[in-house]
C-alpha cells in the first residue's frame, strides 16, 4: 500500500479533511450524547433529593411501618429498611419485594444516588438516604422506574455512532468531487504543457475562469512559458550569429593554408603565417568574449569591493597610448562596490570603441548624480543615429562604419560592457549628443 507521501493530492486532501471532520463529529456526538445524559440524571437527582428528603424527614418524626404513601408521581417506589436490614416499610409498587440490593449511605444526611435492577421492575434510578427514627437508624430508598433516557440510551448512542460514520463518508465523497472539480484546470493545464513540450513554441495554456488561485497559475504558467520562449529564441539566434562569426575566420584561414600548400615552393610562408595569426587572434577574441558573455549570463558569483571610480578611470585611461588625446575629468572619493576587473573591461571597450570612431579627441568624466555614479565618454566623431542606439548593445552587430575601422573586432565589446553594467546593478546606454558617440554608465554609489 502506498505512504501518505505517495498518495495524490486530491487522496491526501480528501483524507485529512475527512479526519479533521470526523474527529469533530466525533466529539460532538460524545458532548450530546453527555450533555443529555447530564441534563435527565441532574433533574432525576434534583427530584430525587427532594423527595427521599420528604420521606426521611417523615421516617425521623413517626417511623412508619407496612404501607409508605406516595405523594410523587415519578417517583412511586418507596423503601424503609431497618439498620439490620429488615424490611420496615414500603410503597404498593413495591409489595411483595425484599429489602433492596443497595449499599446503606456511609453519612446521615447524604443522600447516594445509583442506577440498579429490580426485578419485574427494570432499571430503576434510586436515591438513598440513613436517617435516624424512633425506633432506631433507618435507611430511606426512593426510586424511579427508568426514563426513556435509561431505556433507549443504547440506541441513542447507537444512532450517534451512525449519523457520525454516515456525515464522514458523505463529506469525504463531497470532498473527493469538489477537490476533483478544483483540478480539473490543473489536469488541463498539464495536458497541454505536455503537448506544447512536445509540439513547440508558440502556444499556451487555457486560463480557467473566474479569476482565482488556479486561474493566477494559469496566468504565471503563460509568462513563464513566454519568456522560455524568449530565452529559446535567443539561444537560437546567439547560435547562429557565433557560427556565421566563427565560420568567417574559420573559412579564411582555411583557404588561405588550402592555397598555399597547392604550390608551397612559391608561398611567402612568413606573410601566411602572419594571416594566420589573425585569424586565430580573431577567433581567440570571440571565444574570450563568448566565455565572458556566459559568465555574466549565468550569474557566476564574483567578489566585489569599494572601487574609488575616478582613480580607475585616471589610471585606465593612462595605462597605453591613444590614437587621439584623451581628457579625462574625474575626481576622487566617487566609490562604488564593483568588481575590478569587470569595470576595467567595459572602460576598456567604451575607450576602443570611441577611440576607433572619433574624429580628434574623447572626453572621460565621473560624477556623483542622486545616489548613481556616472560616467560618460564622449568621442568627436561621427556619432550614432538614433535608431541605432540600442542595436549598437546586441551581439556581433556591428555598423557599417564600425566594420570599416575594424574589422577585426568580435562584436561583442558593447554587449559585455552592457551585461557588466547591469551585473553591477546598474545601465549603460549609448545617450543624445550634439556630436560624435555619447555613452553613459550609471552605478550605484557605495556609501558604507
Amino acid at each position: 500500500m502506498l505512504t501518505p507521501s505517495r498518495w495524490s493530492l486530491r487522496t491526501r486532501v480528501t483524507a485529512a479533511a475527512t479526519l479533521v471532520v470526523a474527529l469533530l463529529l466525533t466529539v460532538g456526538a460524545v458532548i450530546f450524547y453527555q450533555a443529555v445524559r447530564g441534563v435527565v440524571y441532574g433533574g432525576l437527582h434534583e427530584r430525587g433529593d427532594f423527595v427521599v428528603t420528604d420521606v426521611s424527614t417523615l421516617v425521623h418524626s413517626t417511623d412508619p411501618h407496612g404501607t409508605l404513601p406516595v405523594q410523587d408521581t415519578e417517583f412511586t417506589l418507596l423503601q424503609v429498611v431497618s439498620a439490620d436490614g429488615a424490611l420496615v416499610a414500603s410503597s404498593d409498587s413495591l409489595s411483595g419485594h425484599g429489602p433492596l440490593d443497595v449499599p446503606p449511605p456511609s453519612r446521615p444526611g447524604h443522600p447516594e444516588s445509583r442506577t440498579i435492577d429490580i426485578p419485574g421492575k427494570g432499571a430503576v434510578y434510586v436515591v438513598s438516604e440513613k436517617v435516624s427514627s424512633p425506633g432506631g437508624w433507618r435507611i430511606v430508598h426512593v426510586g424511579a422506574p427508568s426514563t426513556l433516557f435509561v431505556r433507549y440510551r443504547g440506541l441513542l448512542a447507537g444512532l450517534l455512532a451512525g449519523l457520525v460514520v454516515i456525515a464522514t463518508v458523505a463529506l469525504a465523497w463531497i470532498v473527493s468531487l469538489s477537490v476533483r472539480h478544483a483540478l480539473r484546470p490543473v489536469r488541463v493545464m498539464s495536458g497541454e504543457l505536455t503537448e506544447i513540450t512536445g509540439r513547440g513554441a508558440g502556444r499556451r495554456v487555457t486560463v480557467p475562469g473566474p479569476k482565482d488561485e488556479v486561474s493566477e497559475l494559469a496566468e504565471s504558467v503563460n509568462v513563464t512559458l513566454g519568456r522560455l520562449e524568449a530565452v529559446l529564441t535567443r539561444q537560437r539566434g546567439f547560435v547562429a550569429d557565433v557560427s556565421h562569426e566563427l565560420r568567417s575566420p574559420l573559412t579564411g584561414l582555411r583557404a588561405q593554408l588550402e592555397l598555399a600548400l597547392e604550390h608551397p615552393e612559391d608561398e611567402d610562408w612568413p606573410a601566411v603565417a602572419r594571416a594566420a595569426l589573425a585569424d586565430a587572434d580573431r577567433l581567440q577574441g570571440i571565444v574570450s568574449d563568448l566565455l565572458i558573455l556566459a559568465k555574466l549570463g549565468a550569474g557566476v558569483s564574483v567578489s566585489r569591493e569599494r572601487v574609488d571610480l575616478g582613480e580607475l578611470v585616471r589610471a585606465e585611461t593612462g595605462r597605453r597610448p591613444r590614437r587621439v588625446p584623451i581628457e579625462v575629468g574625474a575626481p576622487d572619493g566617487i566609490m562604488v562596490s564593483a568588481t575590478p576587473h569587470h569595470l576595467v573591461r567595459l572602460l576598456t571597450n567604451l575607450l576602443d570603441n570611441a577611440e576607433r570612431h572619433a574624429a580628434s579627441r574623447v572626453w572621460v568624466t565621473v560624477a556623483v548624480d542622486g545616489g548613481d555614479a556616472v560616467l560618460e565618454i564622449l568621442d568627436d566623431g561621427a556619432g550614432i543615429a538614433p535608431e541605432d542606439r540600442e542595436r549598437v548593445f546586441w551581439r556581433f552587430q556591428r555598423l557599417e562604419e564600425g566594420r570599416g575601422r575594424d574589422p577585426g573586432g568580435t562584436g561583442l565589446g558593447l554587449t559585455i560592457s552592457r551585461d557588466i553594467a547591469r551585473a553591477h546593478g546598474g545601465t549603460l546606454v549609448a545617450a543624445e549628443s550634439g556630436k560624435g558617440a555619447r555613452f553613459v554608465l550609471r552605478i550605484p554609489l557605495d556609501d558604507d
